[in-house]
């Protein structure tokens, strides 16, 4: 016997789903345009990124919104209690079936690693992404201005940050998979309703009051 408890909202789920389908077309016509691959052709695969990035800004731009209106910015505030113990639990614990250091709550959505990598991505990987990309795209009007930046360094920044931003979701993807079962964490984001086993029960009620508290 389970029970429920509802983790992710409405809006949550659209943003969560709007953004990842938008980083993977970005990234897939970024490697069209890039060379790497080779299937709707240059012109069009700029055209699509170019349009792309900018539903993806309005995007972020409603998430920003939402955040802290809402008061779910508060997710994203590194702590380093439990850390020692995610490290461990991905480095090993995960592979000998041991539980999870920590329990999802409303007030507690990510663990430890989670708030200080989906964190990096926000102030730090989506800037640079964003900001490079701009910096290319309008760069003779930059150089017109007297900003003079090596182009071929821009490419490179630019080129840099979505492999990062590869090798997170290919991470992120995987983590999916290490639920209850395989496809838990993936339910769990599409109807906002995180399953919770009866011997899970009572320690979840002790860490949301103490959350509260």
């Amino acid at each position: 016997m389970s029970n429920r408890i509802y983790i992710y909202k409405g809006f949550e789920r659209f943003w969560h789903w709007g953004q990842a389908l938008l980083v993977i077309l970005l990234l897939y016509t970024g490697f069209e345009i890039h060379g790497t691959l080779g299937f709707i052709g240059y012109e069009q695969a700029v055209n699509l990124h170019n349009k792309l990035v900018w539903a993806l800004l309005v995007l972020i731009s409603f998430a920003i919104f939402w955040h802290f209106t809402t008061g779910e910015w508060k997710q994203y505030i590194p702590t380093v209690k439990k850390l020692n113990h995610m490290i461990r639990y991905y480095l090993v614990g995960i592979f000998r079936n041991e539980p999870h250091p920590t329990r999802k709550t409303e007030l507690s959505k990510l663990n430890p690693l989670q708030r200080i990598t989906y964190l990096s991505l926000k102030i730090l990987i989506f800037p640079v992404q964003i900001i490079s990309g701009f910096a290319y795209y309008y760069y003779n009007e930059l150089s017109e201005i007297g900003i003079n930046i090596s182009l071929g360094a821009i490419a490179f920044v630019h080129t840099a940050a979505a492999f990062v931003m590869l090798v997170f979701l290919i991470g992120h993807v995987y983590l999916t998979t290490t639920g209850h079962t395989v496809f838990s964490n993936i339910k769990a984001m599409i109807t906002g309703w995180e399953d919770l086993e009866d011997e899970e029960k009572e320690p979840y009620i002790q860490e949301v009051k103490q959350e509260i508290s």
